[in-house]
């Protein structure tokens, strides 16, 4: 007999009974459910267990968590400079790098592509991407953009 799924909430078996969905939809989401639970629950047990046996701060701060505080570059003691400017030229170039860095990158989906691509269209707009690229980049270099001063 045909079931549309409209009326009834049940499947109709060879006898005429009955079954309902509901076991055999818990039965695909119990992997899932015994998982999360499992996961869960390692999880707090490890987190409980740190708490109780892991280390402990002191009360007092003692030498070597002093020493632990301070920063370490290669044997030197590492002071913070107050008055330690960059030059405009710095954030100039880094800006460029980040601008053209940005332009190369556009030209990666293209390549990937290229092969697939059968109109001298797409050839085109490559070939004009890539000089007005170029002509940017002369631009830059010949206003001095580029020179570290």
């Amino acid at each position: 007999m045909y079931n549309s799924g409209y009326g009834r909430s049940g499947v109709e078996t060879r006898e005429g009974l009955t079954r309902s969905k509901s076991p055999k939809l818990l039965k695909t989401y119990l992997p899932i459910l015994v998982f999360a639970v499992l996961g869960l629950t390692v999880g707090g047990v490890f987190a409980m267990l740190n708490h109780l046996i892991g280390p402990k701060k002191p009360a007092r701060p003692t030498s070597a968590s002093r020493r632990q505080a301070e920063p370490y570059e290669s044997g030197i003691p590492v002071a913070p400079a107050k008055n330690l400017r960059f030059g405009v030229s710095f954030y100039l170039i880094a800006m460029l790098f980040i601008l053209f860095d940005i332009e190369v990158v556009f030209l990666y989906p293209v390549g990937v592509i290229m092969k697939s691509a059968d109109s001298v269209f797409v050839l085109g707009e490559l070939i004009t991407f890539v000089v007005l690229l170029m002509i940017a980049f002369v631009y830059v270099w010949r206003k001095g953009a580029l020179d570290w001063k």
